[in-house]
């Protein structure tokens, strides 16, 4: 092994040497406490994006809604308890019971239009 490679692995070690003796100085002077709770932090900055990014998709699956608008059909997502306009047809909907429903205002009645085949009678 020649002096130019040991050199180049000691480089490599250094900073690794000098975290370990840094945290044995803290360690033997009493200031576990300081380790510890930069440990604890350390924990929390890898702990908190993890546990938050597994919190939010179970939110989505929880309030996520995807169905078809009822007016023109366009296949289009929600939030549940929340108005939406549909982007084809502009119709105002809302999210009950995981399906779309049309907003409208009190004291409309809503139909759906039937049509019925016409029989010609001749005479």
């Amino acid at each position: 092994m020649s002096l130019k490679s040991f050199q180049f692995q000691l480089a490599n070690l250094r900073p690794w040497l000098t975290l370990f003796v840094v945290v044995w100085l803290l360690g033997s002077l009493g200031l576990g406490w300081l380790v510890n709770s930069l440990l604890i932090l350390v924990g929390l900055i890898f702990l908190v994006p993890i546990i938050g990014f597994f919190g939010f998709r179970w939110w989505l699956q929880q309030n996520l809604v995807t169905d078809k608008c009822p007016a023109c059909g366009f296949e289009l997502p929600g939030f549940k308890n929340r108005e939406l306009q549909c982007p084809n047809c502009g119709e105002v909907l809302s999210v009950q019971d995981g399906h779309f429903q049309r907003v409208a205002p009190e004291g409309t009645i809503d139909v759906k239009a039937v049509e019925i085949p016409t029989n010609v009678l001749e005479e």
